[in-house]
């Protein structure tokens, strides 16, 4: 059972204006271990008033989920947990299980990270959201079944009556998203906690599942607690933010006031970490150096001292409390005044690990090296069958549909678009070096179909070859790192001490101590093991490095660290990148150009600034728009396009224009061009004055 105590704040300074919906007052939560207790929760508090946004963010294990897990009341009983959590008055800490499923998704609701595993998949989402309203509400059947077609409604499901006798694993992960959220203001709470709602999302849908946020929020009056590693998001939706750092918060002020001056070293640093670029220049990313201090042994003073640009020799001696700063907010530093009246910058003089991602030549300038891969009119099926034990075709699902690209050396191409665009796909395709199941694909000038199991197929193998996009999955557990480095090197047949040699090079060209060697990845953090799997992907000294989705599960300030080191390994080994990821502004960083794919076919391409720039494609244009950009006054006054519905299967795409049942264009268009797009597929069409910008478009 879940061991309580209860602690007051003292000197609480007493409530004015609206009283909040939830107060949190000195939470503090650890958890047993062998090496003693880890405090993922140390002292934390804060007011959450009616109808406002709390984001809060930090890097991994800062503390954020046990806060909300907390708060909730889903910790497991192992944990321990002091303070006071105050839903409208009354004190969730020390109310057995039975009390606290009368409060939650009645009171107060949430929003999992995970929306599938947060619906139970043996019932229809009508009957889950159905028992979510008749265990709190004295309804009948059928007004429950009526009040759920509404909430599907209200969260914008599409023939939300007939999509209520659907499954969960029948919706996409968006609408999966949305029903959650429909859960969770079903019996309209006071608070609604969410934890990371658009971590696994595309773009598009993160820009529809936010809207749907903040409408529920609007609906029910709710405060909402929004806990993401998202700063763009925050800018866009938050009133309040708390940053927290080793199990506190470090800093807590209104969006507007922390974006414009951090006042916390930490939080500066965040910021500079993150990948933005106005007006095409790319300013260089500021990676946090070192790691978060280990939870069980916290060193003496402040837990960001090692980590910190201007930290003094007081500040490793005493931990600083939190304190209000005039005309900011709460910060917990010694040198926040410095820092608040611009007489300290708090992310000190010190620059980036790496040189900035820029060439000497500056930015926008075409590599003119050698072709590594050339793509044409590549294809790729596969067969859709039914039947459990004697399976029969029923259709084809067209995954890649007559792709076509090229890439030089010293070059990055980046692949952006939906899931299920046919980005991974293609990815694949190309690194399998056989015959296509159509169309051509040449690396470094030789056809793969041609190679079979030749000489040749093995130095092509050499030559290119993939970082994966979760790193602890693609290293063995069980081998240390000088093995796992050393592998590759034996299957190209080189000597032991030649091995020795090139495993340290491997080393120092990623960044890493040689001590590293002797380590297994689990004894290493995500950005080290993310370095670890470049490094092995470069031992062969390959041409050409496929990096799939190879940020996305990386904390910001880890991700600036290894964005700055794919830069470097670019510019001194000539590389070529082909780079799949859904996060547009990391894209928009490294990439000199870019090709928008949409159910199989590239619907756009070219340089990276001009596509950004003046894109031409009614897709692009609400890709572009949907990217968070973390500054407040920009996010929440740009123009939006979203987009209608759900990208159609690729089992049926549309006969004309993939994009035609979701484009605005099509609904504006006169009725010969209406005609065309759903008869006639686009051929894709130049821009003039911009070599290699194309897009496939009769609306335009």
């Amino acid at each position: 059972m879940t061991t309580t105590t209860t602690t007051p704040r003292p000197g609480a300074p007493a409530p004015t204006g609206p009283a909040p919906v939830l107060s949190v007052r000195d939470l503090r939560v650890s958890f047993p271990s062998e090496a003693g207790p880890v405090e993922a929760v140390r002292g934390i508090g804060f007011d959450l008033l009616p109808g406002r946004t709390l984001g809060i963010v930090g890097e991994s294990g800062s503390g954020k989920s046990a806060t909300a897990m907390a708060v909730m009341g889903l910790l497991p009983p192992s944990a321990e947990v002091q303070g006071r959590v105050l839903l409208d008055g009354r004190d969730l800490i020390g109310l057995d299980d039975r009390e606290l499923s009368g409060i939650r998704g009645d009171s107060i609701g949430m929003v999992f990270q995970d929306p599938l595993s947060a619906l139970t998949p043996i019932f229809s989402v009508g009957r889950l959201l159905s028992d979510a309203l008749r265990v709190h509400r004295d309804l009948t059947k059928r007004a429950a079944r009526e009040q759920a077609v509404e909430l599907l409604d209200l969260v914008g499901i599409p023939d939300p009556r007939s999509r209520a006798k659907s499954f969960p694993h029948e919706f996409s992960g968006g609408m999966r998203q949305r029903v959650v959220i429909a859960l969770a203001i079903a019996n309209r709470p006071s608070v609604l906690v969410a934890d990371e709602p658009t971590t696994a999302l595309d773009v598009t849908v993160q820009a529809q599942i936010l809207d749907v946020l903040r409408l529920a929020q609007k609906e029910t009056g709710a405060g909402l607690v929004l806990i993401t590693h998202d700063l763009g998001v925050v800018a866009g939706h938050a009133d309040d933010v708390a940053v927290m750092y080793a199990g506190r918060i470090v800093e807590r002020a209104g969006v507007d006031e922390l974006f414009r001056r951090p006042t916390m070293p930490y939080t500066a640093r965040l910021l500079a970490a993150v990948p933005t670029v106005d007006s095409g220049v790319h300013r260089p990313l500021v990676p946090i150096g070192g790691e978060p201090p280990a939870p069980v042994d916290l060193p003496a003073g402040c837990p960001f001292a090692s980590r910190c640009a201007v930290a003094r020799d007081d500040c490793r001696a005493d931990e600083p409390e939190l304190r209000e700063i005039t005309g900011h907010g709460h910060v917990a530093c010694l040198r926040a005044d410095e820092i608040a009246d611009g007489t300290l910058d708090p992310t000190g003089d010190t620059g980036p690990a790496d040189p900035p991602t820029d060439s000497p030549d500056g930015p926008g300038e075409r590599a003119t090296g050698d072709v590594v891969l050339k793509v044409e009119d590549l294809v790729k099926t596969f067969p859709v069958t039914k039947g459990a034990v004697l399976k029969r075709r029923v259709g084809t699902l067209h995954a890649v549909d007559r792709v076509s690209f090229e890439l030089r050396a010293g070059e990055t191409l980046g692949l952006v678009g939906e899931s299920g665009s046919g980005k991974t796909t293609t990815l694949l395709e190309v690194l399998r070096l056989k015959r296509p199941e159509g169309g051509r694909i040449e690396v470094d000038g030789t056809d793969v179909a041609t190679v079979g199991a030749t000489a040749r197929a093995r130095e092509l193998r050499r030559d290119a070859q993939i970082v994966m996009q979760d790193p602890m999955g693609a290293l063995n557990p069980r081998l240390p790192v000088f093995q796992l480095l050393a592998e590759p090197l034996r299957a190209i047949g080189r000597d032991r001490e030649s091995i020795r040699s090139r495993v340290h090079e491997l080393l120092a060209l990623v960044g890493l101590d040689a001590s590293v060697a002797d380590r297994f990845p689990a004894a290493l953090s995500g950005g080290q093991r993310q370095r670890i799997g470049i490094a092995r992907a470069l031992a062969t000294e390959p041409k050409l490095l496929a990096l799939d989705e190879p940020l996305s599960a990386l904390d910001v300030s880890v991700q600036a660290g290894v964005i700055n080191l794919l830069a470097r390994l670019k510019r001194e080994l000539g590389l070529a990148y082909l780079v799949v990821a859904h996060d547009l502004a990391v894209v928009r960083y490294v990439s000199d150009r870019i090709a928008v794919m949409y159910l199989g076919q590239i619907v756009e391409t070219g340089e990276t600034e001009a596509l950004f720039s003046d894109p031409k494609h009614p897709y692009t244009r609400a890709l572009l728009s949907a990217i968070p950009v973390p500054d407040p006054r920009r996010e929440r006054t740009r123009e939006r396009v979203v987009l209608r519905g759900e990208q159609p299967s690729a089992a049926r795409p549309p006969a004309g224009c993939v994009f035609v049942d979701r484009c605005p264009l099509y609904r504006l268009a006169a009725e010969d061009v209406r005609e065309r797009c759903r008869t006639e597929r686009p051929a894709p069409t130049a821009v003039a004055g911009r070599p290699g910008h194309r897009y496939a478009c009769h609306a335009v």
